[in-house]
């Protein structure tokens, strides 16, 4: 039967939430929302749709959450490009999955702008056999639809997929999911992902043999 990994892309494949944190610092010193900043930043890891519907506090139009959105990524992609790289150990634990057959997939929130931007700048999209992003869901974590579409395109039963996350939505969406959950502590501290199965710190600290232990084989 074959397995799958799928990893969330920020606090994942790049521990980048503090330029995704810069950068709506940005947008909240342009637009002064009513929320608090340090609450708003619970909420990381859903849609930006339902992000800007947390921020302003009612329901936005289609043409607002893009223009707020194409706003705000852009901010981040500006701060962040001259710092973008992977995980540590990430690298190898993609050669190690590939070389071995395990499918993987990116499930990620952000819009495909931003993952093609991580692409461009760390070559490892050769390693994913699939990819879905903002645009391909219709309700953010932690409901399950990223992931369920995620393992749909790679052909993997729930059962046999790993989910890597670092956000408390993004947890929560894998677990509804029905899959095992790997916590990164990227952008929380390990003792507050107590919902996942395992948490490691980066990709170092995890094996295949590892991820065939969480999921029995």
């Amino acid at each position: 039967m074959d397995y799958g990994a799928i990893f969330d892309m920020d606090g994942v494949i790049v521990n980048n939430m503090g330029y995704h944190a810069q950068a709506w610092a940005g947008f909240f010193k342009r637009y002064n929302p009513p929320m608090e900043f340090e609450k708003f930043m619970l909420h990381f890891g859903r849609t930006n749709r339902d992000l800007f519907g947390v921020l302003f506090d009612r329901d936005l139009t289609e043409e607002e959450a893009e223009r707020y959105g194409e706003e705000k990524e852009a901010l981040y992609r500006e701060v962040y490009a001259p710092y973008v790289e992977p995980v540590p150990g990430l690298v190898d634990f993609l050669k190690e999955l590939k070389e071995n057959g395990v499918l993987t997939a990116v499930a990620t929130s952000a819009p495909r702008v931003n993952l093609d931007f991580i692409f461009d700048h760390i070559p490892i999209q050769p390693f994913f056999d699939a990819a879905v992003d903002s645009s391909d869901v219709t309700i953010g974590k932690p409901d399950p639809e990223i992931f369920l579409k995620a393992a749909a395109k790679l052909n993997c039963a729930v059962s046999q997929c790993v989910v890597f996350e670092d956000s408390f939505a993004g947890i929560q969406s894998g677990k509804n999911a029905g899959m095992k959950v790997v916590g990164l502590a990227t952008s929380h501290a390990p003792e507050k992902l107590r919902d996942t199965d395992w948490v490691i710190c980066d990709f170092s600290e995890i094996t295949l043999e590892d991820m065939k232990r969480l999921l029995a084989i």
